[in-house]
C-alpha cells in the first residue's frame, strides 16, 4: 500500500492515541482539524485541546474552524487534496460537501459495536445499560448518524467495575490498533465496507448533569451502574443535609432493603450502607462541595452519619 495523504480530525483525548499511531506510520498527515480553543480553568483563559497540542509538538498545520460552513473553509480542505479524512470524536458536523472532497472519503472511529449505540456518548450508555461487551467500529461517514458501513471492528469483554473512564481509555487504544489495520482496507480496491444492520439500531444521547442525580427508589444495580458510566464525567451525586454529594465509587451488596429509600443503615471503614428500592448500595469514595473526594473510612472521620438519608 502507498503512504497516504491524510487530513486528521479530533478534538479531546479520545482522539490523541490514534493520531499518534497515524504520526507513527509511513502516512502523512498534511492537516489537523480540530475545535477552537475553549475557555478552561478559574482564569477562564483560551486553552488548546489535546489534539492541538500533539499535532503542534510534531509540526502539523492546525486548522480550526468553527464551523464547515464558514466561508473558505471547504475550499482550504478541498485544496489540501486529500486521500483520506480521519474523523475520531471531532465533535462538529461534516456537511455532505466534506465528505466527497477525500479521494477515499472519511471514516470514523466510533466506540460501540455499530449499529448498537450510534451518537454522542457510547461509552457511558453502554455501561448504563448493563452490555457486557463493547468496541469499536470503524465506520465509512456518509450524511446519517454513525448510519455509514463498517470496514471493521474490535470487540472486548467489559470488565467488573468497569467505569466510564477506564472503558474510555481501553477504547482509545484499541481505536488506533484498529485504525491501522483498516486503512489497508480502505485503500484496497477489492474490498468494500459492510453495510450495518437494520436490527439493533440504538441511540447513545449526550449526557445531562441532570441525569447524574442518584434516584434512592430505583434499583441498587442500576444505581450503581449509574455511578460507575458517570465517573469521571459528570459524576453521580445526590443531596445531604442541603448539600450535593457527589459519587464516585460505589458497588451493589447482598440483602433487601430494611429503611426507605436513601437512608444510611451502616456505615463503617468499608462503606456507607444506603437502602435503594431492592437492595443496598456500598459508597466507597465520595466528595463534599469544595474538598477533594475522599474514600468513606475519611469522610465518617469527620461525620456522623447516624440516622442520614441521602435525598
Amino acid at each position: 500500500m502507498e503512504p497516504l495523504r491524510i487530513v486528521f480530525a479530533g478534538t479531546p483525548d479520545f482522539s490523541v492515541a490514534p493520531l499518534e499511531s497515524l504520526i507513527a506510520s509511513r502516512h502523512e498527515i498534511i492537516a489537523v482539524y480540530t475545535q477552537p480553543d475553549r475557555p478552561a480553568g478559574r482564569g477562564r483563559k483560551l486553552m488548546p485541546g489535546p489534539v492541538k497540542e500533539k499535532a503542534l509538538a510534531h509540526g502539523i498545520p492546525v486548522m480550526q474552524p468553527g464551523s464547515f460552513r464558514e466561508e473558505g473553509v471547504v475550499d482550504t480542505l478541498s485544496s489540501l487534496q486529500p486521500d483520506l479524512m480521519v474523523v475520531v470524536a471531532y465533535g462538529l458536523l461534516l456537511p455532505e460537501s466534506v465528505l466527497g472532497i477525500p479521494r477515499l472519503g472519511c471514516i470514523n472511529i466510533h466506540a460501540s459495536l455499530l449499529p448498537r449505540w450510534r451518537g454522542a456518548a457510547p461509552i457511558q450508555r453502554a455501561i448504563l445499560a448493563g452490555d457486557s461487551r463493547s468496541g469499536v467500529s470503524i465506520m465509512q461517514m456518509d450524511a446519517g448518524l454513525d448510519t455509514g458501513p463498517v470496514w471493521l471492528e474490535r470487540v472486548i469483554a467489559l470488565r467488573p467495575g468497569e467505569t466510564g473512564g477506564s472503558l474510555h481509555d481501553r477504547l482509545a487504544i484499541l481505536g488506533a490498533d484498529a485504525l491501522m489495520d483498516a486503512l489497508p482496507l480502505i485503500a484496497s480496491v477489492d474490498r468494500k465496507p459492510v453495510p450495518q444492520p437494520e436490527e439493533g439500531v440504538c441511540y447513545a444521547y449526550k449526557l445531562t448533569k441532570q441525569e447524574a442525580r442518584i434516584d434512592w427508589s430505583e434499583p441498587a444495580l442500576q444505581i450503581e451502574r449509574l455511578v460507575r458510566a458517570f465517573n469521571p464525567w459528570p459524576v453521580a451525586h445526590a443531596d445531604l443535609d442541603g448539600e450535593k454529594v457527589r459519587i464516585w465509587e460505589a458497588s451493589m451488596r447482598e440483602g433487601s432493603a430494611s429503611a426507605p429509600p436513601g437512608s444510611v443503615i451502616g456505615a463503617g471503614r468499608e462503606g456507607i450502607d444506603v437502602s435503594t428500592a431492592d437492595g443496598v448500595l456500598r459508597i466507597t469514595r465520595l466528595q463534599m462541595p469544595g474538598k477533594r473526594p475522599v474514600t468513606a473510612q475519611e469522610f465518617l472521620n469527620a461525620r456522623d452519619m447516624t440516622g442520614a438519608r441521602f435525598g
